[in-house]
């Protein structure tokens, strides 16, 4: 196909004549792996096109845009304070900041506690050379099959590192808002890292915006370690404006006893395709992995999960709800592997959604595979439209048709948003969901850049 093609050949130009660009700044960890994924991606085919895993997610035209891929860091002023007010209340968090998929020294200036390094990932694969080398890498073969993911090992510079020694808490949680912003049509690689020591524990919320009216594509991986008897509570929150698109793949690899909770609300953007992973490798992990999206206009959300049961004696539960409108188009392929060492597993999904209109339309694919004898298992979708008898039943109690809808399409969406442990940001995302399902958040909230789209 002739659009694939120069995609993929204007890749590969970029790649061969940027090369010194890639590797400043970068310890050789980074670097050393660069030819190997670029030499994957184009094996792969490029970026997926009908491939089994993006069967119904069309990345043609996110990519078939006249983008600028910057590979060198560009210095911004920016007071992340004056441009934008990601504040929750009650919620005390210490707050960094990403332009364009490069960690912004500026504004990293957490109050966190001893041992703990927070920093830019090519500052930590230069100064941490020996912990960076042990986990960069490591977690994404589940994706050798994704172009995508290769790609972002093979340009990818900068992004957060983390890293939380043994035994240390993180009581406050650590907010990383990551921004586009330029004036161009702009693609941006980010890679980011999480390092949880044994009895560990750390909250991190992330919130994606946009600070300008133009074309944005990022492509971000993160790759997690939950150490041994460690807890981890990853909140993600997408919003942004609808010609802004972006690949967001998360890694995690559990140990003995560890537990992580996942919640991604997308709540507005153009095309967005979160590929969620995590292998239980030891026994005794929980792995808890919640999202839910709402889409209107012309907007596409892809959810693939991958939950890797690898050891006996663990559980996973995933569940993803959606609500769409107009001519959205949802997608969600959940993956569950069930090793033959895996005994007593516990794994369950489900995948229900909501559609307002005959023009939205969802694929759902629930996937089991089982190769062990004493599991307990099960998965499931629905995809329908507001009950009509619910419905009647509230009119009948005097509720305007308008509001009764709202009721019952903010009650669906609930269930997702009360997983959220932290009760500031979850009555903070009732909120925007409630603004976005009356139509009153079609923007980045909380943004005073005013973009038109």
């Amino acid at each position: 196909m002739e659009r694939l093609e120069k995609i993929n050949n204007d890749f590969a130009t970029l790649f061969r004549e940027g090369q010194r660009l890639l590797q400043e700044g970068c310890g050789d960890v980074m670097n050393r792996h660069r030819e190997e994924a670029f030499q994957r991606f184009k094996a792969l085919g490029g970026i997926p096109y009908k491939t089994e895993d993006y069967l119904y997610a069309d990345t043609l035209p996110v990519f078939d845009r006249d983008y600028k891929v910057v590979l060198k860091y560009i210095k911004q002023e920016v007071e992340v304070g004056e441009v934008f007010k990601c504040h929750v209340p009650n919620l005390d968090t210490n707050l960094i900041l990403t332009i364009n998929g490069w960690f912004v020294q500026e504004n990293a200036t957490p109050e966190i506690p001893e041992g703990v390094v927070i920093c830019s990932m090519a500052e930590a694969s230069v100064k941490y050379k020996e912990l960076f080398e042990k986990h960069y890498n490591q977690y994404t073969k589940p994706a050798d099959t994704d172009g995508l993911v290769a790609l972002n090992t093979a340009f990818a510079q900068d992004g957060v590192f983390v890293y939380v020694p043994d035994r240390v808490v993180m009581e406050r949680p650590l907010q990383i808002v990551n921004l586009m912003r330029a004036n161009a049509d702009l693609m941006a690689f980010q890679r980011n890292m999480v390092i949880l020591g044994r009895d560990a524990k750390a909250t991190i919320l992330v919130c994606d915006h946009t600070l300008s009216d133009d074309c944005f594509l990022l492509n971000n991986a993160t790759e997690v370690v939950v150490g041994e008897n460690s807890a981890f509570e990853y909140y993600h929150v997408q919003n942004q404006h609808i010609e802004a698109s972006q690949i967001n793949s998360v890694f995690v690899s559990q140990k003995r006893n560890s537990r992580y909770d996942a919640n991604v609300i997308s709540l507005y953007g153009g095309f967005i395709r979160n590929n969620l992973f995590a292998a239980l490798t030891e026994e005794g992990c929980e792995s808890n992995l919640y999202g839910m999206y709402l889409s209107d206009k012309k907007q596409q959300v892809d959810n693939f999960t991958f939950i890797d049961h690898i050891a006996p004696h663990c559980t996973s539960n995933q569940h993803f709800k959606g609500v769409l409108d107009d001519a959205a188009l949802a997608n969600f392929a959940g993956r569950i592997i069930v090793r033959p060492d895996a005994q007593k597993t516990e794994a369950y999904q489900a995948n229900n959604n909501l559609l307002l209109t005959d023009t939205a339309q969802v694929n759902t694919k629930p996937q089991l595979v089982i190769d062990a004898d004493d599991v307990k298992c099960s998965h499931g979708a629905s995809v329908g439209q507001i009950d009509e008898e619910a419905m009647f039943y509230l009119r009948s109690r005097g509720i305007g048709e308008a509001e009764a809808r709202m009721m019952m399409m903010f009650g669906f969406a609930h269930e997702i948003v009360g997983r959220v442990k932290l009760a500031p940001l979850r009555e903070e995302i009732d909120s925007l969901v409630d603004k976005r399902l009356r139509g009153e958040l079609t923007k980045c909230h909380n943004c005073v850049m005013h973009c038109k789209k």
